[in-house]
Formats: C-alpha cells, structure tokens, sequence
C-alpha cells in the first residue's frame, strides 16, 4: 500500500496468529518499532536502538511493561525493504494518525513513522488497580503511519455516536484518546463479577473507533499453567 509518508507497506499473513509487516523505504526515511523486530532488510538500511524521549521516556515504556529503547531503521545509503515480526503470535493493522491521539495496551506498539510521537501516560488511581493494565499506557499522537500487534486477531469495533458498547479490558488493543469510557463492574456485585470471570470491563460511548483482539493474554497464560508439570 502506497503511503504518503515516504514508505509503502504490506502486511503479510494478515488475520492469521503470523503476521509480518513488509516495509518499502525512500532515501531518507526512517521507522521505529519495538526492540528486535526486524527479520530482514536491504543493505542499504541501518538499523540502531534510539531511546525516544530521552531517560524518563525510556523508564516510562518500561512501567508500562515495552522496552526501555526503540528500534530506528532508516534508510540511508538508498531505497530499501525490510520486514518487521512482533515477539509474540498474533496480527498487525495499521492506523493512519490524523492528528487524534490513541492509546495503546501495553504490548500493543509496534511500529510508527517519524512523525508519530509515543510517550506515556498515568492511568487514574482505580484504572491502574483494576485494569490489568497496569498505571502507565503509551499514547501515540501526531501525524503518519501507527501500526499495533495483537494476541490473536485484530478486530474492530466501530461504535456509533448514541452508541455504548462493553469490552473486556484483557481484549483491549488501541483506542482514541477523545473517546468516552468508565471502568466498572462486569456484573452488578463485585462477587458476581469476579466469579463470572469478567471481573472488570470498559463501557464505550461512541462515536469512536476501538481495536480489539480475539484473545486474552491473562487467560492464555493460566491455561499453559495449568499444563505445566508441579514443581
């Protein structure tokens, strides 16, 4: 897909649990992306760690469970291609940034052009206990090319203005800033919703554009618990 950011990109594999992300670079141009992304690319490419946002902004991805640095490829002896793979299965989709922030789960981030700026944020004090989120998620804003990964396949949720709509918090992947939500209960009582095995979930009212995944990260990890011979 042609962009106007001076890249044109593929994603491969889509919808499947092994997505990769095929990138076509101009002179000139640079990407970021998480830490060990790259599997292949053109040796007219560079490819080196940047710490975006200087020491606080390392150790603010760190609370927010990322990595302390980026990865910056750009291409500098000339044109050239390169594949980009997320550490764990799932898929990838592409954001293009119109000037609308978008917060990002942790784990979510996978690669932006140069003109989208990731830093982090402090959840309030009962979303950061209860969200499974932890208190700090990233926030991208600015202009150009956003890409996520996922657990399991993306899907999005378009909810129209009068809308609301529920979503498990562990199946959140990236939604807009200027989209109104509450954290609460999944059920009316706390041990209903804690044994309903919800527990806590995200009430959107739209308008607004929410990308979810098809699976749970905290669910999935208990299941290759339970697998795991006793110590």
């Amino acid at each position: 897909m042609e962009s106007a950011y001076g890249i044109n990109y593929e994603i491969l594999y889509g919808n499947s649990a092994f997505s990769m992300l095929r990138l076509g670079m101009r002179r000139g141009t640079s990407i970021k992306a998480q830490s060990d992304a790259m599997v292949t690319m053109d040796t007219t490419l560079r490819v080196e760690g940047k710490l975006e946002g200087g020491v606080l902004g390392g150790l603010g991805r760190l609370l927010s469970r990322e990595n302390f640095f980026f990865q910056t490829i750009k291409a500098v002896d000339g044109d050239g291609e390169t594949l980009l793979a997320p550490a764990s299965p799932g898929d990838i989709a592409d954001l293009e940034m119109d000037g609308t922030p978008y917060y990002i789960q942790k784990g979510g981030f996978f690669a932006a052009t140069e003109g989208v700026a990731i830093s982090t944020k402090m959840q309030n004090l009962t979303s950061g206990l209860f969200s499974g989120e932890g208190f700090f998620v990233l926030e991208a804003s600015g202009q150009g090319l956003l890409f996520v990964e996922s657990f399991g396949a993306i899907h999005i949720v378009d909810v129209p203005a009068g809308k609301e709509i529920i979503i498990d918090n562990q199946h959140l992947v990236a939604w807009p800033k200027n989209i109104r939500y509450n954290l609460e209960k999944a059920s009316k009582g706390w041990l209903s919703s804690m044994t309903s095995g919800e527990f806590l979930v995200f009430r959107f009212q739209g308008p607004g554009r929410i990308l979810i995944q098809s699976r749970n990260n905290a669910s999935f990890g208990q299941w290759i618990k339970q697998l795991l011979p006793s110590a």
